[in-house]
């Protein structure tokens, strides 16, 4: 790398310059008030774990995208987080160890091997919360609702919601008695909706011919709320965790849409993101002008097995970056420059501004103020035997 080159970053990664650093840090308080009013504790994990406890249920796919290194201490392998969940599941099973439902919430910087989607950050702010030792359905909704008032604090005017259900295809799935290799064959299709290609698949690979029939509806049930009576015809004879299923996502529909009537509800029952690590209800937040998700979330119960408590767990989680972008963006407010002087009451005058929350930036002899730089719409001078803020 030449001198010229020394200032490049490396692709995914990004830095975060003044005015888009203070709106992202205030947007990450105002989010973590939130979840401090509705009873979530704030934890901040670690930024490396040893890699059996940072990859402790959570399958193939956070494997891949953790980046790894030796500890020169213990000779054991470590990794940088490239998702909270898996700490705080591990806080609230063994650091914790609380009798009831445990609320936590989090915000920090994660780090991927390659980015998600295309042109996506590497280094995200990760925000979230995850509320553990409840398996009701009332948890669920909980937590979705948190997510839709997340949005709602960023200023988004009518986010869209997904909702699906893995339990749906994991039933379907175990009636199939697929192999471990033909299973992730029919994954492959039914996340690329390769209808052509699945519709070979399932005459050539799946004997039981009504699975494959719902199966191959499975791609084409999505929509509004209506999806959820289409789908008790097709899936009449399926087995009866899928009617619980559906029973789940009907009481979230109706309970999302008497308190958020404006959200935007959009089902899709081959929606299969985190599958491997999801065991129930998945939902993903949209902005209607952008074509990838804001924030993920779901129930993942039994991940705490492998820290010795199993807890069912539910949460969520989004890049605070992502959040910033489509969020009303609020201007800097205006700070006060404050020339150099040696009157008396200076200092105090300076310290006055700043203990009512003032911005005040002191300016040094000599010194010609870029006021545009400084962010500062006004000044401080002295006039009339006493210290007045005029505009700039």
């Amino acid at each position: 790398m030449t001198v010229a080159d020394r200032w490049l970053l490396p692709d995914g990664i990004e830095e975060i310059l003044p005015n888009q650093a203070l709106q992202i840090e205030r947007l990450r308080r105002q989010v973590l008030d939130l979840y401090h009013c509705w009873g979530y504790d704030l934890v901040i994990p670690p930024l490396v774990e040893f890699t059996e406890s940072l990859l402790s249920g959570t399958g193939s796919d956070l494997d891949l995208m953790t980046f790894k290194v030796t500890d020169q201490i213990s000779g054991r392998m470590m990794g940088v987080r490239a998702d909270m969940t898996p700490q705080t599941s591990r806080m609230d099973a063994h650091s914790l160890r609380r009798n009831g439902p445990s609320r936590l919430c989090y915000a920090g910087t994660v780090l991927y091997t390659r980015p998600k989607q295309a042109l996506e950050s590497r280094s995200p702010i990760q925000i979230g919360v995850e509320l553990y030792g409840e398996s009701g359905l009332e948890a669920d909704i909980e937590v979705i609702s948190l997510m839709v008032e997340t949005l709602r604090l960023a200023g988004l005017g009518t986010p869209q919601l997904d909702l699906g259900h893995v339990g749906i295809y994991a039933s379907l799935l175990e009636a199939a008695e697929l192999s471990a290799d033909r299973e992730a064959e029919l994954f492959d299709l039914l996340q690329r909706k390769a209808v052509p290609e699945l519709d070979v698949w399932l005459g050539k690979c799946l004997d039981n011919a009504e699975i494959a029939l719902m199966i191959r509806a499975l791609v084409g049930l999505a929509g509004d709320a209506s999806v959820l009576d289409r789908a008790r015809e097709v899936f009449a004879e399926a087995p009866a965790e899928v009617e619980l299923a559906l029973d789940e996502l009907q009481a979230v529909v109706s309970a999302l849409s008497e308190s958020f009537p404006d959200l935007v509800l959009y089902l899709d029952l081959s929606e299969l993101r985190g599958y491997h690590y999801h065991t129930g209800i998945v939902f993903a937040a949209y902005d209607q002008g952008l074509g990838q998700a804001i924030g993920n979330g779901g129930r993942y119960d039994h991940v705490g097995k492998g820290f010795g408590r199993s807890r069912p767990a539910t949460g969520f989680n989004m890049s605070l970056q992502s959040l910033a972008r489509v969020a009303l963006s609020g201007a800097v407010a205006g700070g006060i420059f404050a020339p150099v002087s040696d009157e008396l009451g200076w200092r105090k005058a300076v310290a006055a501004l700043r203990s009512n929350g003032e911005r005040v930036v002191c300016g040094f002899p000599g010194q010609e103020p870029d006021y545009q730089e400084l962010h500062c719409d006004r000044q401080l001078v002295w006039l009339d035997g006493t210290y007045k803020i005029t505009a700039v």
